[in-house]
């Protein structure tokens, strides 16, 4: 029997869960060749229930209705959704119908399990609480879940939970004087400024939420790669600009020059190992200068990234945060009911380190999670790479940007990306 295991959400997450009645969810579809049965399923989503503590926790409130995880003794099953496979897009029917769904989170887990049954291929999708993890953990578990579902007694370990900001911010910055009084003045600072902040009534009615998806064949994906090594840049970078350009031709005006890119603390806080459950996350904002061309477009913002990035500070971030969660109601009215100041959201998980070949079975592909939910701007573009080939998830709601416009979005990117590829190819 495992021992119970409970803590306080942080800040980030208590700003994820919201008050419940609102999902904000994430979904990792992918596509397995082979046979299975529901028993080895189990099993293995067992196994990694058993690895990492949160994927067994319930969310309970305390009396002064602050969120904690609470992993019980007796742990819940991950639920298990089974539909019988009828077409190779259903996983985009069924990633749909799981950012709706919410999560009974007092009595279940905050992720569930989705097979769509086929004969000898099946997709599979995990979906979960953003407010349990991010998309590198989540990596972390698909990775694992893999390997015990073809050998049920391989070994992988057993998480050392984060259990607080201590297990992240070196405690002699936390228990710096100094540090302390700067993140509660930042805190107070930004609380204040946020609470006088205009804001709309009401949120944006955000009406439809859709799924458009794109994949890159092999040959354009390795190109790509050789570009940005040609250019001096990164595939990131290089993808930045190409959607910046997009949106500016699409929407003209109506564009804000402007998208937010979540940086994994990972690489910052090295206390946060590849496979902590974990939801925190950096962000940076990047912008086109249009007086420039698209190569010299490339360069000034791969300069502009590294600044950006070489300033971001995990540890006073999250001590800044932590000292403000009376704020909470107030920032979360401003991510709801405020003006949309940014195009979209940008994540690119980069090549996906999980093999493909099994003995009992084989991994067709992974596509690009998926994830929306309550706070803003829905416009999302996640981007990984898997066996070679460069995956594309864009979701939105037609409130914000019409859905004729963001395929027209997702077009513009391909042709960008095949241009710039040819002009090198020629020059």
């Amino acid at each position: 029997m495992n021992q119970p295991i409970k803590r306080r959400l942080l800040f980030g997450e208590r700003m994820l869960l919201g008050d419940g009645s609102e999902p904000f969810n994430a979904v990792i579809p992918f596509r397995l060749r082979g046979t299975f049965t529901l028993k080895d399923i189990q099993q293995a989503l067992a196994r990694i229930q058993n690895k990492h503590p949160w994927l067994r926790a319930l969310i309970s409130h305390d009396e002064k209705n602050i969120p904690w995880f609470n992993v019980p003794e007796k742990p819940v099953s991950i639920p298990v959704r089974i539909v019988t496979r009828q077409s190779e897009d259903q996983w985009q029917e069924e990633s749909r119908k799981e950012w709706n769904t919410t999560f009974n989170y007092e009595k279940f887990p905050l992720i569930r399990f989705i097979w769509i049954k086929g004969e000898d291929v099946s997709d599979m999708l995990f979906a979960f609480h953003h407010c349990l993890c991010d998309g590198g953990s989540a990596m972390a578990f698909l990775k694992e879940f893999l390997i015990v579902l073809d050998n049920p007694s391989a070994d992988i370990g057993i998480e050392n939970p984060i259990m607080g900001i201590q297990d992240v911010v070196p405690s002699p910055i936390l228990n710096s004087r100094r540090q302390k009084l700067k993140a509660r003045f930042i805190g107070r600072l930004a609380a204040t400024a946020i609470k006088w902040l205009p804001v709309n009534k009401k949120p944006v009615e955000r009406q439809n939420d859709y799924l458009i998806h794109g994949k890159l064949d092999e040959e354009t994906s390795q190109q790509v790669i050789a570009y940005c090594k040609s250019q001096e840049v990164t595939v990131n970078t290089f993808l930045s600009v190409a959607l910046l350009h997009s949106f500016k031709k699409v929407r003209g005006k109506k564009s804000f020059n402007k998208v937010s890119c979540p940086v994994d603390i990972r690489r910052f806080a090295k206390q946060i190992k590849a496979d902590h459950i974990f939801a925190f996350g950096l962000m940076i904002v990047i912008s086109l200068d249009e007086k420039l061309s698209f190569t010299e477009n490339l360069r000034a913002m791969q300069k502009s990234v590294e600044q950006k990035a070489s300033k971001l500070d995990p540890y006073i971030t999250m001590m800044v945060m932590e000292s403000g969660h009376d704020a909470l109601k107030s920032f979360t009215r401003l991510l709801k009911n405020g003006k949309s100041s940014n195009d979209c959201m940008f994540s690119n998980l980069g090549p996906l380190q999980i093999p493909h070949e099994y003995k009992e079975f084989t991994v067709e592909t992974i596509f690009s999670p998926s994830v929306i939910g309550p706070l803003g701007n829905t416009t999302t573009l996640v981007v990984s790479t898997y066996r070679g080939r460069m995956d594309f998830s864009i979701m939105g709601s037609e409130g914000y940007i019409p859905h004729t416009e963001v395929v027209a979005i997702r077009d513009e990117v391909i042709r960008t990306i095949q241009s710039q590829i040819k002009q090198t190819a020629v020059s």
